[in-house]
């Protein structure tokens, strides 16, 4: 015989808050991932242009006629996201994240040799889905840190509140636009501004679906 469920009742509602529970959890680390796939793309893309250009003079006096020509090709085969200013965004990307601290990081993560037997650069020998645990943040965060931050300290201070706090977007854009770094370094009670500054407002808040959208 069968039974109808009552939707307001105390077994199926914790069974079905249970659930969703789950899928938003599961949503929320998938975007987690491929997130930081994206992200470990675009450094190694913006490596591949910048070891182009450092191979010699007449390379470097073509830098932008690269990007250009890439852009086309690129669109042409994937679509919206490889505009040249992205191209180049993903250039500054690595000269602000160079491969020799992120190299180091990987090997101390793996615990491979520091110094392989071989002659090429040790970034090489790991994959995308070892790179992307370099970069925990999304990579609007990243763009959002190169562009408005002045200085490697302010920029690795937001980097690591970002990470430390979780914070979205826009709260990481809130709280650079209110100088969270400068009133920071002149408080008295640099604790309890740490602390007030973890604490999201509701329009910081993002979806699963927004924090996954390829920018």
């Amino acid at each position: 015989m069968m039974t109808d469920i009552v939707p307001g009742s105390a077994d199926y509602s914790g069974i079905h808050g249970d659930i969703v529970a789950l899928l938003e959890a599961a949503r929320r680390a998938a975007a987690r991932s491929v997130n930081a796939l994206m992200t470990a793309t675009y450094w190694e893309i913006g490596r591949r242009i910048v070891e182009f250009e450092q191979g010699g003079q007449n390379r470097a006096a073509y830098g932008q006629a690269l990007l250009k020509r890439l852009s086309a090709d690129l669109s042409a085969r994937f679509g919206r996201g490889f505009g040249v200013d992205s191209l180049e965004t993903m250039r500054l990307f690595y000269l602000n994240y160079p491969s020799s601290p992120i190299s180091e990081s990987l090997i101390r993560r793996s615990g491979r040799p520091a110094h392989p037997s071989n002659s090429e650069s040790p970034i090489r020998n790991f994959d995308l889905a070892q790179l992307a645990q370099i970069f925990p943040l999304t990579w609007t965060h990243y763009i959002h840190l190169m562009r408005r931050t002045r200085s490697r300290e302010e920029r690795e201070f937001y980097e690591a509140e970002a990470l430390r706090g979780g914070w979205s977007v826009r709260q990481l854009d809130r709280q650079i636009g209110s100088q969270f770094y400068t009133r920071t370094l002149l408080s008295k009670n640099k604790r309890a501004m740490l602390e007030k500054g973890e604490q999201p407002r509701p329009s910081d808040l993002v979806t699963p679906e927004e924090a996954i959208k390829d920018p």
